[in-house]
């Protein structure tokens, strides 16, 4: 029809011959003609076992082609056209492809950190002649390995369909929602189990058939839940059916929603778990205060948190976590709790019940620094015991709920909660009255979190005695450390790293010194090239 804009597929569908576009250097333009491949043309568009996939960057290969297709099902033929950057994957089985195709028109594929586009291809069947063929040798291949993957055993000769997975670097809150958002994908989730164990946070994941678990360890194991931090280790359990008996934020049986969800006045009272119990808080500090999970990339414009390069097994790339259904973190807020997910899009705090004569917009920056980097502190003028205080992402304002709401500062226990506020306002130009008050810190050097997959994501913890100090020049004594934080209390212990005296570990008396010294003492000048960073510890002295 004059006028209408054929597709690369459409075009293909004009002749049954067509070239792959890809050769060996040394291969002559006969031996070209020979690696041809035959497409059987559809008489209607429509649902098709054949996939084709466009806008392929130039490095790509087959494998990577075979690896965006393997959580779907088992697939029988690939074909990449290098020279138009596009390829054809054949599944063994319609539905497969339905599956496929319906997932990435809602989240966009990616292969090698490139945008794709996956649609149903016009042909019904994905023919390739063997003779003479370079790419069928390579295509067979990784459709051979895949096929190893999704079918192979375990080491005890069983194919196994319960996972076992231990979170690592555990900054942010994962539960059960964020974990089969992320390994439905691979196929059908029948039960999950979380617990801590081992002072880990672990999880048992049931799914319903061999091909769906070892799809789902292939792809993910090793991989970040959220940028520089949870990482998925995956096993297989030696337990073949898992034994739900409540549905509730601890286990599941995603067969039956008509469990009872166990003892809610225990639920209540212990929402993250108890003594004795088998869970416990995910974070340390985190109690009970309502969490949402990292970011709101899509919400509220915040920055996108991508998964590692997948370095295992398969030589293909796994693009970032989205593609498994955590398009960011939000969505995991979304499904959890409706107040965690009311207050996730809001980065703006109001702190109360400060003390007026100590406080000062840099002290909040310094202090709330240690959870996400300050953009903006504004002391209220009427009352100058409230302040706003702006983080740069959402995360980090829910970050500091839970670790600084009800920590003493300068002897006052302070309340950390969501702002109704959205932005916190610089006083306009000539405006006596702020006298100081509200202060701009986006651009500030001494951001923690400024730069992706910083360690300083690694290491949040909630305030404590022990200090952990770096940044250390070597002529630097123990005596001038501990005696310039004695001006702001007492100190029990210091200890440089062994290996390292660049960093070392100091104890004040109480919580409420440590919080005061932290202010105080961070960025303080021992050199004049080097500033004293200052952080909660973990550790004990």
């Amino acid at each position: 029809m004059p006028g209408t804009k054929r597709t690369s597929d459409d075009l293909m569908s004009q002749s049954p011959m067509v070239t792959n576009g890809t050769s060996p250097p040394h291969l002559s333009g006969s031996d070209n003609e020979a690696k041809k491949v035959k497409l059987e043309q559809s008489s209607a568009n429509g649902p098709s076992r054949v996939v084709h996939i466009r806008s392929l960057p130039p490095d790509c290969t087959e494998a990577d082609v075979v690896q965006l297709g393997l959580p779907y099902g088992k697939m029988s033929n690939v074909l990449l056209l290098k020279q138009k950057n596009q390829a054809f994957l054949e599944f063994l089985d319609e539905q497969a492809a339905v599956t496929m195709v319906s997932f990435h028109q809602q989240n966009p594929a990616q292969i090698r950190m490139r945008s794709v586009y996956v649609q149903f291809s016009n042909h019904k069947e994905l023919k390739t002649d063997q003779a003479n063929s370079f790419q069928n040798a390579t295509a067979q291949a990784a459709l051979q390995a895949a096929s190893a993957v999704m079918g192979g055993p375990t080491e005890d000769g069983q194919k196994r369909t319960t996972l076992r997975i231990i979170v690592e670097h555990l900054v942010y809150p994962v539960g059960i929602e964020v974990l089969y958002q992320i390994f439905s994908k691979f196929g059908k989730v029948l039960k999950m189990i979380i617990f801590t164990k081992n002072n880990s946070f672990q999880a048992l994941i049931q799914m319903s058939d061999p091909v769906a678990a070892n799809a789902a360890k292939l792809s993910l194991d090793g991989q970040n839940i959220y940028n520089g931090c949870c990482t998925l280790r995956i096993d297989y359990s030696k337990l073949n059916n898992l034994n739900v008996k409540y549905n509730n934020d601890k286990s599941r049986d995603f067969t039956n929603p008509n469990l009872p969800s166990g003892d809610p006045g225990l639920d209540q009272a212990m929402p993250f778990g108890g003594p004795g119990s088998l869970v416990t808080p995910v974070v340390p500090g985190m109690g009970a205060a309502p969490l949402s999970a990292y970011g709101a990339a899509n919400v509220v414009g915040g920055t996108p948190v991508y998964a590692s390069n997948f370095s295992g097994n398969n030589s293909a790339q796994v693009s970032q976590m989205s593609s498994y259904g955590v398009p960011s973190p939000m969505g995991a807020a979304r499904l959890m709790t409706l107040n965690a997910a009311a207050a996730a899009g809001n980065a703006v705090l109001l702190v109360s019940n400060l003390d007026e004569q100590k406080v000062t917009p840099d002290a909040l920056f310094t202090l709330f620094g240690v959870y996400g980097d300050v953009h903006r502190v504004k002391i209220l003028f009427n009352k100058k015991d409230n302040a706003l205080v702006q983080m740069a992402e959402p995360h980090q304002a829910q970050l500091a709920i839970a670790h600084l709401d009800k920590v003493k500062v300068w002897g006052k226990s302070i309340r950390v909660t969501q702002s109704k506020h959205t932005l916190v306002q610089m006083p306009k130009e000539g405006q006596p009255q702020d006298a100081g008050l509200t202060k701009d810190f986006t651009n500030s050097p001494l951001h923690r979190f400024k730069r992706p997959g910083s360690k300083n994501c690694q290491n949040i913890f909630p305030p404590s005695t022990v200090l952990h100090l770096s940044n250390i020049p070597p002529n630097i004594e123990e005596d001038f450390i501990t005696e310039a934080f004695q001006e702001h209390g007492q100190v029990k212990a210091f200890k440089f790293f062994p290996k390292d005296r660049k960093m070392a570990l100091i104890q004040m008396a109480s919580v409420d010194e440590a919080v005061t010294a932290l202010i105080a003492m961070h960025n303080y000048p021992l050199s004049d090239t080097n500033h004293l960073r200052v952080s909660f510890s973990k550790s004990t002295i």
